[in-house]
């Protein structure tokens, strides 16, 4: 059957069938182009790619694609809807649960989520060949927003209980829009001058546009949620302020894990040195790449050390790479089989000329008399025993370090949870490494009323995860607040 038949008879094809219409290919920014460029790279979906890709759907009854969904979508329900090419009722069954799509479908890793348990992606023994849900799930999300479709979701009648949601990320979001929803008055308190927390200071414009961030953020004003930005929850005023002399029913803490790790290395001092937080909140949210139209300067380098393996890493070395570098290095430990990036995101930055030093680590960064970093040292390294992770313990080889020449490194192995809030709430208790305790079904905290939820609980997790938290937050609140 060619496509215009396939569509026609999308209902009524059989499994058979349906596993063998070919996955579609999403076109991209050429890397050659893109790699000096902010724009987005993947171009998404034409509406006929979407309605293919959505009819590749085997529609399960055991749906376990939802089971793999943190914020629990009904997917099969979705792509029926978009392989009808009924994409306003398709979007809106996604939005039943998630008011973040255009967000989860360019950033998610679905491959490790809805799409791993993919039954398409297991008879065709290639999980690669799953669905796409990521990508018909971003489609949809952009059609409503291009063709001005967004609507406001309905606000029940006021209870008159009032929310304190402290943080703008995506469990700060995900809690104000569940809780508005359900009629509290809620208000939004935000550190920055921006509501997004790291979709708008971490996750790059070519992966993430920040247009996208601030229409679901309009969104959640126009509901009637209010955005309170430059309010720094533990300094302007304290979680039991906010509580015992503002009025706030419930307070919801979702401050995230900002707190960057340093390797200790020697040198580390030296101008030129960034934590990849300090780097890519330049780069997006300061709109450095933009200096001098924008206030906010950044090194200006020809060669670049990354040092780390993570989505973070990939992030900074592209950035680097499109704020002019001549040079990009991911330095990484282990090898690259144990580097937790999305595989996407690793294509994409060779593709793009990021060279990858794998089995290395830095153990010293060199400078010159004024204190400029001018190279970092490495040793090479050889996979062990498996650690407490499970991954191969990397070991140094003796004898081998060696110099990269580098003007800028920037540090991408982790970060810790906020911890100002717990710091100054002493009923919130914390654990070893600082995050916040919350029990993982209520997310209530060791305070009243207090709950908490997103990194500052799971430490770094992903987008998804963190909204998951959100909706169980917004729930125990909800039921909280009809019982006070």
């Amino acid at each position: 059957m060619d496509n215009k038949e396939i569509l026609e008879k999308h209902a009524s094809l059989t499994a058979k069938e349906r596993a063998s219409v070919p996955p579609q290919h999403m076109s991209e920014q050429p890397a050659d182009i893109r790699r000096r460029n902010i724009k987005e790279v993947p171009l998404g979906f034409s509406p006929e790619q979407a309605r293919l890709e959505a009819v590749r759907c085997l529609q399960c009854k055991n749906k376990p694609c939802v089971a793999g969904c943190p914020v629990s979508i009904d997917i099969p329900a979705f792509m029926a809807l978009a392989a009808a090419g009924d994409f306003g009722a398709a979007i809106k069954k996604i939005k039943e649960t998630n008011l973040l799509p255009a967000v989860c479908g360019r950033v998610c890793p679905q491959e490790e989520q809805c799409q791993k348990p993919c039954t398409l992606g297991k008879v065709l023994k290639d999980p690669e060949k799953a669905v796409s849900i990521g990508r018909v799930e971003r489609f949809l999300a952009d059609w409503e927003r291009e063709n001005d479709k967004i609507e406001v979701p309905a606000v029940k009648a006021s209870t008159g209980k009032k929310v304190a949601v402290v943080g703008g990320g995506p469990a700060g979001l995900t809690v104000a829009g569940d809780l508005r929803q359900r009629g509290h008055d809620v208000t939004l308190f935000e550190a920055l001058h921006k509501s997004g927390g790291v979709l708008i200071y971490g996750i790059p414009e070519f992966r993430l546009p920040k247009v996208i961030v601030q229409k679901e953020v309009d969104l959640l004003k126009r509901m009637g949620v209010e955005l309170r930005s430059n309010f720094i929850v533990g300094k302007t005023r304290t979680i039991e302020q906010l509580m015992k002399e503002d009025g706030y029913n419930a307070v919801f803490v979702g401050t995230g894990a900002g707190l960057p790790y340093f390797m200790g290395v020697e040198g580390e001092n030296l101008n030129g040195v960034y934590s990849a937080n300090e780097y890519l909140t330049r780069a997006n949210l300061m709109k450095s790449y933009n200096f001098p139209s924008s206030d906010t300067p950044i090194h200006k380098s020809k060669n670049v050390v990354v040092v780390g393996g993570g989505n973070v890493a990939m992030d900074s070395a592209r950035t680097a790479l499109r704020l002019g570098a001549d040079k990009v290095y991911i330095v990484y430990r282990r090898s690259e089989n144990e580097m937790p990036a999305r595989i996407e995101e690793i294509h994409h930055a060779k593709e793009e000329g990021i060279i990858f030093n794998v089995l290395m680590n830095p153990v010293r960064l060199h400078g010159n008399p004024a204190g400029e970093l001018t190279g970092v040292e490495c040793i090479k390294m050889e996979l062990g025993e498996p650690d407490a992770s499970g991954r191969r313990r990397p070991v140094p080889v003796e004898g081998s370090n060696f110099i990269i020449e580098a003007d800028t490194f920037v540090v991408s192995i982790g970060n810790g949870p906020n911890p100002l809030i717990p710091n100054t709430t002493k009923e919130i208790q914390t654990n070893k490494w600082g995050n916040i305790i919350a029990d993982k079904e209520t997310c209530e905290t060791t305070m009243k009323g207090v709950f908490a939820g997103g990194d500052i609980v799971l430490g770094a997790a992903t987008v998804i995860l963190a909204m998951g938290e959100g909706r169980r937050a917004a729930e125990s609140i909800d039921k909280y607040l009809k019982s006070v």
